[in-house]
């Protein structure tokens, strides 16, 4: 007769422990895989808005990133947004400036695009439209989730390149022209690839599509 070897309490806590590691290290890798495993989806069809006119859906790796925009406050700003959202001159561009829980900054239409990505040179790329004037405004405050148009040190320099707060930036009031706010989806913002050590991203995230909810 073959007499059972009983396991020591030794053996059995490793045994354990090494089902725990094996779980966990499983559930890291899930995690790392699908970094949107936890983002809400939203859906902006489900959705009711008070102005429909001036909501913009901006699909992202993660999600929709609703936005709504201010033309009564940044008049010829929001016009000349919402001509690149209906003429889709964002779909497939870089967000190639990413500060890391600060902001997100995409909207380089000659050096960003997924197919024609310049690093050399990638940040300074213009619409083709020609640079506008700065609305600026004493009045808006830059807080989490504001849209504004970026600009050289220059100001009246504004053309296609928009960036995203994530957290507030007080100092920004009077400096940039606001064009609006996310009002749903500012998590799937805080997915976007950035870099550890520096604000520019090699092998960016994509903006997918970006379009205005009424056409």
């Amino acid at each position: 007769m073959i007499k059972k070897i009983k396991q020591t309490k030794f053996e059995k806590i490793l045994i354990i422990f090494t089902l725990i590691l094996g779980i966990v290290s499983f559930g890291s890798f899930v995690l790392i895989k699908n970094k949107c495993l936890f983002v809400k989806k939203y859906n902006p069809e489900k959705l009711k808005f008070e102005h429909p006119e001036n909501i913009a859906v901006l699909s992202a790796p993660c999600g929709n990133v609703i936005i709504e925009l201010y033309p009564n406050l940044s008049t010829n700003s929001v016009e000349r947004f919402k001509m690149l959202i209906k003429s889709g001159q964002y779909n497939n561009v870089s967000f190639h400036r990413v500060i890391k829980n600060v902001l997100v900054q995409a909207g380089d239409l000659k050096f960003g695009k997924k197919n024609n990505l310049n690093y050399a040179y990638i940040g300074t790329g213009k619409s083709g439209f020609g640079t506008i004037k700065s609305e600026l405004s004493e009045d808006f405050e830059f807080k989490k989730g504001s849209v504004a148009l970026a600009r050289t040190g220059k100001k009246n320099t504004e053309d296609s390149q928009f960036f995203i707060l994530l957290k507030d930036a007080p100092l920004f009031q009077g400096e940039y022209t606001p064009v609006g706010k996310v009002i749903y989806g500012l998590e799937v913002l805080k997915k976007i690839k950035y870099a550890e050590k520096t604000e520019y991203v090699l092998r960016p995230d994509f903006i997918n599509t970006f379009n205005m909810l009424v056409n």
